[in-house]
């Protein structure tokens, strides 16, 4: 099984935003970054693109699947 790994919280801290504000950015809640940073949601298409547009880089630059087996 894969499982999805995240670097929103490495670009998070390199432009100095929190949680909220990207939150904000993307229309989610805090929430729901937290989450994503913690590997416990996977995000739709269309958040996963927003999240990448916000830091100018691909949704592969963002988000990549690790297989677990």
């Amino acid at each position: 099984m894969a499982k999805l790994k995240t670097k929103i919280h490495e670009l998070r801290k390199e432009r100095n935003l929190k949680q909220d504000e990207l939150a904000k950015l993307v229309g989610v809640r805090r929430e729901t970054i937290g989450a994503l940073e913690n590997g416990k949601y996977n995000p739709s298409l269309k958040l996963a693109m927003d999240i990448a547009n916000v830091f100018n880089k691909t949704v592969e630059d963002v988000f990549e699947f690790i297989d677990e087996n």
